[in-house]
């Protein structure tokens, strides 16, 4: 009887661990995917290719100035007593602008006026003289070298007359220069001295944009020069005119580079420009159509799959991978510039494009 007994517990363990495997293997079939499901089908990374255009464009930051740009300056020295403008006072040709201390000038002034009054009477004195001298020479009462004499005392006063009346002349100029005009009608944008100072002959103290052309100043790196010299379209927004766009035109560009910056001052003429614009606004200047480049497609270096001389890659269409052959114009950070062999909206592998094979099926990862 003991016998059949631990028969009865040994069938009893049997099943129960019978009964936790199945139940085991059934909840690893369950919630287990299969792996050669998994490993048949590669999981991949993609990327979208988009077509660039060659064409480029760059934007370079400026400042709204006048075509011509006067700086103005006393034609003599002296000490300036009054200042009428402001900077951004509008002027009209023939304003004064600026006044110097004329006391010395006018002192001088007088000095020549007092040597003209004397040379005036020395000349009529000669004259009247040389009339008298003519007389009796004619009547055989004079020698002809006292005769000679007369003329020559004439044509001396005559000379140290012209001599202080352009000595006078020339100290009435000294004093209107005492006095700075506005030589054409504008735009006052600088003052570069106030009154009681001593300014030498020629120091800009002033500057005048005439009226007339806008232009925008900018500078533009040497690499960059002779693409911006081709651009096909210049447009110049403002800062603080953010709907406007006015077109603009190359007038100049500086034929040396700064020796500090190395870039080259170029002069963009803005053609048509509203009454809104205002000397000394800041400018963007967007030269479109540069290079001319041919369309380029950029795409990651670990996308390109080379065995032999001729680069290719892995495009994914319906789950399925097919080598495409590409032509590469260059290498830029990890990048590579294809010029050949793609178009928009391809999907090309980004990683693992070595372990593919002609015809494979794949999966396309998140984020790809």
């Amino acid at each position: 009887m003991s016998f059949f007994k631990e028969k009865k517990v040994d069938y009893g363990l049997i099943i129960v661990l019978l009964t936790i495997v199945l139940i085991v293997g059934i909840a690893w079939k369950v919630f287990s995917p299969s792996k050669t499901e998994v490993s048949g089908v590669p999981l991949v990374r993609t990327q979208i290719v988009h077509i660039e255009s060659g064409l480029q464009s760059y934007r370079y930051a400026g400042q709204v100035r006048g075509r011509y740009e006067s700086p103005l300056a006393f034609r003599i020295g002296g000490k300036v007593i009054q200042r009428c403008v402001e900077p951004g006072s509008m002027v009209k040709r023939g304003d004064l602008l600026m006044q110097l201390d004329s006391s010395d000038v006018q002192l001088n002034v007088n000095v020549y006026e007092s040597q003209v009054n004397s040379a005036q009477s020395q000349l009529d004195l000669a004259h009247q003289t040389l009339e008298r001298s003519r007389s009796l020479y004619e009547q055989k009462a004079l020698s002809k070298a006292e005769y000679d004499r007369a003329q020559s005392a004439y044509d001396a006063a005559q000379g140290t007359y012209n001599q202080a009346v352009a000595q006078s002349r020339q100290a009435m100029n000294q004093l209107d220069y005492c006095n700075l005009r506005a030589d054409n009608g504008g735009t006052i944008t600088n003052v570069n001295v106030e009154a009681g100072q001593v300014v030498a002959a020629g120091t800009p103290v002033l500057t005048l944009v005439q009226d007339g052309e806008l232009e925008v100043e900018i500078s533009v790196p040497e690499n960059r020069i002779e693409e911006f010299r081709s651009a096909k379209q210049i447009k110049v927004s403002f800062w603080a005119l953010p709907d406007l766009n006015v077109d603009g035109q190359i007038r100049e560009v500086s034929p040396v580079a700064l020796s500090t910056a190395r870039t080259f001052n170029v002069r963009i003429t803005l053609l048509s420009p509203p009454p809104e614009v205002k000397l000394g606004m800041t400018a963007s200047v967007s030269a479109g159509g540069v290079g001319g480049e041919p369309a380029i497609a950029i795409i990651p270096l670990s996308a390109v799959y080379q065995t032999g001389n001729s680069p290719a890659v892995w495009l994914v269409n319906n789950e399925t991978v097919s080598l495409k052959q590409i032509k590469i114009d260059g290498f830029d950070n990890e990048r590579v510039k294809v010029t050949e062999g793609l178009k928009e909206g391809d999907r090309v592998v980004t990683a693992g494009v070595h372990k593919l094979l002609e015809g494979q099926k794949v999966r396309v990862g998140e984020g790809s």
